[in-house]
């Protein structure tokens, strides 16, 4: 499907608002967008979030480069508006970051989807489709989900009961996940987990019984460790994602 015809597609869409607004100052920067044959996100995205990073915020979502920091950048939330004036909507776009990449002196690569939400007409669209890298204006904002609730999705490579890696979704607030733990009864102790990449965590010692995690927080509030015990149950699975009852602000 082309890039003009992922627009008529959408237009007859009613998506959930899923992103709210702060009140930081924008920063120039430039964007272009990635080829994708459904005009949603990247599935096998460097975040390691697999189908939750193609469809997440309706496919609005973005590859970065400088904003990644080394994957605690996954999962922000950001707005986005071209400064072409004829062409460009007001608002522009709220993305979620799902994938790394880089482009030419750009800070964003959308998927066809987020990249439309820039035009305000679908004449400016194809305009905006025919330049392939514009000049924008972004901040960061705050993430708000419909989904309210974080939910620990168990990584397809793991393997019952000897490895556990994790990813953590639906991270609301403007918030960044720095560390992840997991308690130890054995030793009476939390040890960390290694960040392999993206937003995976893992353990190739995951306890046995249900498993209490802990995470440090970056956020609004500044540096804070939230816990959530039995957050993955006993007889985990591979690719299983299990809703807990902890919201982040």
């Amino acid at each position: 499907m082309g890039s003009f015809q992922c627009f008529l597609a959408i237009l007859g869409l009613v998506l959930l608002p899923v992103l709210c607004i702060s009140q930081d100052t924008f920063t120039r920067s430039r964007a272009t967008y990635y080829g994708s044959p459904n005009c949603y996100g990247n599935p096998t995205g460097a975040c390691g979030y697999g189908e939750y990073g193609r469809t997440v915020n309706d496919g609005q979502v973005s590859a970065v480069a400088r904003l990644w920091r080394n994957g605690t950048g996954c999962g922000g939330c950001y707005q986005v508006r071209c400064i072409y004036p004829p062409h460009c909507s007001n608002d522009g776009v709220n993305v979620v970051v799902t994938d790394y990449g880089e482009g030419d002196r750009t800070d964003f690569i959308f998927t066809p989807k987020a990249y439309t939400k820039l035009a305000n007409s679908p004449a400016s669209t194809e305009i905006l489709f025919a330049y392939g890298v514009v000049d924008i204006e972004f901040r960061r904002i705050p993430c708000q989900y419909s989904t309210p609730n974080l939910v620990f999705k168990v990584h397809e490579h793991s393997k019952f009961p000897l490895y556990l890696a994790i990813v953590i979704q639906y991270v609301a607030g403007q918030n960044d996940i720095i560390a992840v733990e997991v308690w130890q009864e054995d030793c009476k102790a939390w040890v960390g987990l290694r960040k392999v990449y993206g937003a995976v965590w893992d353990t190739q010692n995951p306890p046995c019984g249900s498993i209490d995690l802990r995470f440090q927080v970056s956020g609004s509030a500044g540096l804070q460790w939230v816990q959530a015990p039995k957050a993955i149950p006993i007889d985990w699975k591979a690719g299983a994602a299990y809703t807990s009852a902890i919201q982040l602000t």
